[in-house]
């Protein structure tokens, strides 16, 4: 579904990739894992004590001159620790020098004390903000502890009743704290993602009202913290899931982007059914538009439907119409183009078009006419479970 002529230089950019994709999957296929480039030696976390004079905040960032800055902020999630960080210089040298803007961590959600951002987790990525203007830090935020325990939905209304009375408050206090203290002061916080779901702790279904109170109470908490410039990340996997993600929005005031992680399923559903489901991709972009909120995705990739490089060609296409304030993709099997071997037709086809280095010229023999590409079909997907 390509109904806009504005969007056909792109789209002649994806064909020509579509029909040299295989040959790119050989040449530059995804290394192994023995390969420096995907496989480096994480460096160790060092934990740092808390010392007396605040970290200097980031500068302002400034309008980029040069292509890579022209596109999207785009990233990919390499891990949640150091080693993400230490794996995204080599997923740029992956991309011919591409410039990665954008990275993506999570806050472990086992106990308070981690959802804080403690034990030194946060000080790294903070480092790495602070390197450069125009960087994008995000990071995504439990909203209970615990979050992947499988919690019956009783014991999340009482929790939810709990949060809304504000009886969690001072661990969000405290992250905040501690970002504002290392410097991190812009990051990007992706609040209870996938809430529409069953898979967290977090989740909205048992009890939306509490929950959206829940989520008020943590922007106010955090904006009172003086030196932030926090953003506030409403993010849903996209569809209907357990519950319609609409009947958990917050409200305009307290949330700053509308986001939606989207990966490629169920199996058999092709991309214009994710664009024209029910509270799919074009629900999602209208959805903002009507509440005057940029748009992100800080989680998609493959899937349900194994390898495919016809989502990949159609996800960027959608991406490079839509203008995201950022996009990270999950790059881990069964989801991702670098680490992940799994996937190297739709892997060609990604680093075909977000590299910086460019793509091979077809030379047509002196008679030849040229030939159209050849149609990709997607494998049978592999047995995988949730992302």
């Amino acid at each position: 579904m390509i109904p806009h002529r504005r969007r056909s230089a792109f789209v002649r950019l994806a064909l020509l990739t579509a029909g040299v994709c295989t040959a790119a999957s050989l040449v530059w296929g995804p290394a192994s894992w023995d390969d420096d480039g995907r496989n480096p030696d994480p460096p160790p976390v060092m934990l740092k004590p808390p010392g007396p004079t605040p970290t200097p905040a980031p500068p302002e960032a400034t309008a980029p001159a040069d292509t890579d800055r022209q596109r999207p902020a785009f990233g990919a999630f390499l891990d949640s620790e150091a080693a993400g960080i230490a794996r995204m210089q080599q997923f740029s040298r992956w991309l011919g020098g591409t410039e990665v803007r954008v990275g993506h961590t999570y806050l472990p959600g086992d106990v308070w004390s981690n959802i804080e951002g403690g034990h030194g987790f946060l000080d790294t990525w903070a480092e790495w903000r602070r390197a450069k203007a125009d960087r994008i830090l995000v990071l995504n935020v439990p909203l209970m502890e615990h979050n992947e325990a499988d919690v019956s939905d009783t014991a999340v209304r009482r929790l939810l009743r709990r949060a809304a009375a504000g009886a969690y408050d001072e661990h969000f206090r405290v992250l905040a704290q501690r970002l504002v203290a290392l410097g991190a002061t812009d990051t990007i916080l992706v609040l209870g993602w996938e809430m529409n779901g069953t898979t967290y702790t977090h989740r909205c279904g048992p009890d939306p009202e509490d929950w959206k109170e829940y989520w008020r109470r943590i922007v106010t908490v955090m904006r009172e913290v003086p030196g932030q410039k926090f953003r506030f990340d409403f993010t849903p996997t996209r569809g209907k899931d357990a519950i319609p993600w609409p009947e958990c929005y917050p409200g305009d005031d307290v949330v700053d982007i509308v986001g939606m992680d989207s990966y490629d399923m169920p199996h058999g559903m092709s991309f214009d059914e994710q664009v024209s489901e029910p509270y799919g991709l074009q629900f999602h972009v209208d959805f903002a538009r009507e509440h005057h909120k940029p748009i992100s995705y800080p989680e998609w990739g493959m899937f349900r439907n194994g390898d495919d490089s016809v989502y990949m060609l159609r996800m960027l296409d959608w991406m490079n119409e839509h203008r995201p304030l950022y996009n990270t993709l999950t790059d881990y099997c069964p989801h991702g183009v670098w680490q992940c071997t799994g996937n190297p037709r739709a892997s060609a086809v990604y680093r075909a078009v977000m590299s910086t280095v460019p793509l091979p010229e077809p030379t047509p023999g002196p008679t030849a006419s040229p030939a159209a590409p050849a149609p990709v079909r997607a494998p049978t997907p592999p047995a995988t479970g949730a992302p």
